[in-house]
C-alpha cells in the first residue's frame, strides 16, 4: 500500500493499552557511577537529581511523546519521535534557536526542547511493546457494515455522541475490550470506542521467510494455489502429487520451464517464486553493508550483507503499471516508523477509499512508497498493493530490526543521520 496521508510524525504508533511493564534504559557510567549530564558553559546547571527527560502529558492528560531533532535547534532537522510515556536518558543541555528554554540531549544526535518536556529523577525507561506470535502489537478489525460510529468514551457512546464515522472495510487497531451494559466494545489505539458488533476481526498471515544458509538461494515457495508435481521433467501423463501454496521447496536442478525438487519430483517454474542472486548496486559502498533487493518479477525480497544473501521472503508489490505500480530504482530508507496510518480518504477523483490504522513496521524509501507489514491480506508472492512493498508481519518485523536507521529504545520513529544511514533498497 502507498499512503496518501501516511504520517511521518503524529501517527507513529500510540501504544495505549498494549504497553506493559517498563523497560529500564542504561545511562552512561563513569568511574563506577553514573556520569552527570554535559552542560554548555553559559547554561545554569540542571538539578542534581535529574536523570531522565519525559514529555508533558497530551491534551487528554495521557502520556505524551517528544519530537526529537538532530541538533539543539529546530532548523537542524527532525531526528525521531518517542513512544508515549517514554523517559529518555538526560545526557546534556544547551541553548539553541526555536526553544524558549534549553535543548536537552536525550540520545544519539537527538535533542528535545525543554518547552515540551520535563526533567525527572527516575531512571530512563520505555513502555514495553507487547508483540504477539504473528509479530503484531494490536488486534486488528475491519468495519463490518456500511458505517460504524466511533466514540471518545463509553459515556459518549451511551449518549449517542459519535466522534467519527468509519466506512465499510476501514480498519482499526484494537488494544482493549470492555463491556458496558452487557454489550462488548473495542478500544482502539486512538482512544476511541467502537461496538464489537460493528467489527469483524482480521486474520493476519503467519507466513515467514527463510534465513539463507551459506548464501545459497536454492529454494522457492509455491505461489500457485496448488502446484502439480510430475515424476519427470516432462509435464504430461499422471501427476505424482501436488504441493500447497506457500510450501517451501528445495531446487536441485533447473531444466527449461521445469524445476527438480526431489529425485523424481518436478514442478513448473511458473508455479513457484524463486529468489535470484543480485550484485550490490553502486550505492552500496562498504564491505558487508546491509541492503535490500526487491525483485518485482519474482515477487521476492532478499536481504544482503555485502554480496552475501542472508534472508529471503515473498512480498506483494503494486498492481498494474499505472500509479499503483511499485517504481523501479535504488533509494535509501528516509524514515522508519513503528506504525503509521495509511489512507486515501482525501481523494475526490472517484477512487475507492481505504483507511488502514497503525500499519506496522513502516520503512519509507521512495517518497510515499514503503516496506511495511500487512494484516489485511495474505496474498504474498503476487502483486496486490497500491504501490508499497507488502510483507507478512513476521517478515516486516525482522526487516525493521535488520535495517538502518536504528530505533533506540523508547523511540517510535527515526530519521537517518550521517553516522546511521538509511539502508539501500533496490527495486528491479
Amino acid at each position: 500500500m502507498t499512503s496518501q496521508r501516511a504520517s511521518r510524525w503524529g501517527r507513529a504508533a500510540r501504544w495505549g493499552g498494549v504497553l506493559g511493564v517498563a523497560t529500564v534504559l542504561p545511562r552512561m557510567a563513569l568511574g563506577g557511577g553514573v556520569s552527570p549530564p554535559w552542560v554548555a558553559e553559559e547554561e545554569v546547571p540542571p538539578p542534581s537529581w535529574a536523570r531522565s527527560v519525559v514529555a508533558h502529558p497530551d491534551d487528554r492528560g495521557q502520556p505524551g511523546s517528544m519530537v526529537l531533532f538532530a541538533g539543539p535547534s529546530r532548523a537542524s532537522g527532525r531526528r525521531g519521535v518517542t513512544a508515549d510515556g517514554a523517559a529518555l536518558p538526560f545526557f546534556g543541555q544547551k541553548r539553541g534557536s526555536g526553544c524558549y528554554g534549553s535543548w536537552w540531549l536525550v540520545g544519539p544526535l537527538a535533542w528535545t526542547c525543554s518547552d515540551d518536556a520535563a526533567l525527572a529523577a527516575s531512571d530512563p525507561s520505555a513502555p514495553e511493546r507487547m508483540v504477539d506470535d504473528s509479530g503484531l502489537f494490536a488486534a486488528y478489525s475491519f468495519v463490518r457494515g456500511e458505517t460504524a460510529a466511533a466514540y471518545s468514551s463509553i459515556e459518549s457512546a451511551q449518549a449517542g455522541e459519535a466522534s467519527e464515522e468509519l466506512e465499510h472495510g476501514w480498519s482499526v487497531a484494537v488494544v482493549q475490550e470492555v463491556s458496558s451494559e452487557g454489550a462488548p466494545w473495542a478500544r482502539t489505539t486512538k482512544g476511541l470506542y467502537i461496538a464489537k458488533a460493528d467489527l469483524t476481526p482480521a486474520h493476519p498471515s503467519r507466513f515467514r521467510g527463510e534465513a539463507v544458509d551459506e548464501g545459497r538461494l536454492d529454494f522457492a515457495w509455491v505461489v500457485a494455489d496448488r502446484a502439480a508435481v510430475w515424476p519427470t521433467q516432462a509435464p504430461k501423463g499422471k501427476t505424482k502429487d501436488a504441493r500447497p501454496r506457500f510450501e517451501l521447496v528445495h531446487v536441485r536442478e533447473a531444466s527449461g520451464p521445469m524445476l527438480r525438487i526431489d529425485d523424481t519430483a518436478w514442478v513448473a517454474a511458473g508455479d513457484v517464486a524463486r529468489p535470484r542472486l543480485s550484485p550490490p548496486p553502486p550505492e552500496v559502498t562498504r564491505a558487508g553493508e546491509r541492503w535490500i533487493d526487491v525483485d518485482l518479477q519474482a515477487q521476492v525480497l532478499v536481504a544482503y550483507e555485502g554480496t552475501r544473501p542472508v534472508f529471503a521472503t515473498l512480498v506483494s508489490t503494486g498492481r498494474g503499471d499505472g500509479e499503483t505500480a511499485t517504481r523501479t530504482g535504488v533509494h535509501r530508507i528516509w524514515v522508519k516508523l513503528v506504525a503509521s496510518d495509511m489512507s486515501n480518504i482525501e481523494r475526490d477523483d472517484g477512487a475507492s477509499h481505504y483507511s488502514m490504522q497503525d500499519v506496522p513496521y513502516v520503512q519509507f524509501f521512495d517518497e510515499g512508497i514503503a516496506l511495511h507489514g500487512t494484516y489485511w491480506h495474505g496474498d504474498f508472492g503476487r502483486p496486490h498493493s497500491h504501490g508499497c512493498v507488502n510483507l507478512a508481519p513476521l517478515d516486516a518485523h525482522w526487516l525493521f530490526d535488520f535495517t538502518g536507521p536504528r530505533l533506540p529504545l523508547g523511540w517510535n520513529a527515526a530519521y537517518p543521520t550521517l553516522v546511521d544511514e538509511g539502508t539501500v533498497i533496490q527495486v528491479r
